[in-house]
């Protein structure tokens, strides 16, 4: 399986040359990188010349706070990790990337081989192209990902929210939305319908403690177990 990964990431470097930011085996599967703007060229060539003829996952990612070590579970404090105690640390020589990516999973049944593909996207609103006339099954996970991310598909026959509600406010999977929500729903009795307005919760962060010693126990009896 090893040489077949292998020889499906040369053939894929042959073919696709600089249109490749990188190429690898990661995590047991063969990753490319590709640009936003070759999304739909290269998954053409994938479906088409290379039998990967279905796409089974489909996902945005946030990148906005990538390399910081706010959980530091082997030095936590006395009262806690790091979170919320200490400021946040970050990780040194940490690669440079653009906020947003789509990354796309593809399955070859004809050849029993899988392929992951991310594609980042620049700019404030960011864009890639919809692959839905590639594979039909990009229909609710392109939608998903412009719900949760706010990531446009360009092309997408009817990109709308599919998760939260029509009058939702902002994309509750990027980094920087609160925990509580920008506004909170109730029903009114009096105007007969569902109202919204601003959250009254709190922000707050939750700390797990550290358990360093267990007081069920003496000290005879841990030994004794």
């Amino acid at each position: 399986m090893a040489d077949a990964r292998q020889t499906l990431l040369e053939t894929l470097q042959q073919e696709f040359g600089d249109s490749l930011l990188s190429a690898q085996i990661a995590l047991k599967e063969v990753t490319i990188e590709i640009p936003a703007v070759q999304v739909a060229r290269i998954c053409t060539l994938l479906r088409d010349k290379f039998g990967f003829e279905q796409l089974i996952d489909l996902c945005g990612i946030d990148y906005s706070t990538y390399g910081q070590a706010d959980w530091q579970t082997e030095n936590a404090s006395s009262t806690g990790f790091s979170r919320g105690v200490s400021e946040s640390i970050h990780q040194k020589d940490v690669e440079e990337k653009p906020r947003f990516a789509v990354v796309y999973h593809l399955l070859s049944i004809q050849h029993n081989r899988r392929i992951r593909i991310r594609a980042f996207t620049e700019g404030e609103l960011p864009k890639v192209p919809s692959v839905v006339n590639i594979w039909s099954s990009a229909d609710w996970y392109e939608r998903e990902a412009f719900d949760l991310y706010g990531i446009v598909f360009e092309g997408h026959p009817d990109l709308r929210r599919i998760l939260t509600d029509y009058g939702f406010i902002g994309h509750p999977f990027r980094k920087d939305f609160p925990l509580s929500g920008h506004v909170e729903m109730r029903y009114d009795p009096e105007k007969g319908r569902v109202v919204y307005e601003p959250v009254t919760l709190e922000p707050r962060v939750l700390v797990p403690r550290v358990i360093r010693q267990d007081n069920r126990y003496t000290e005879e009896e841990a030994t004794a177990q």
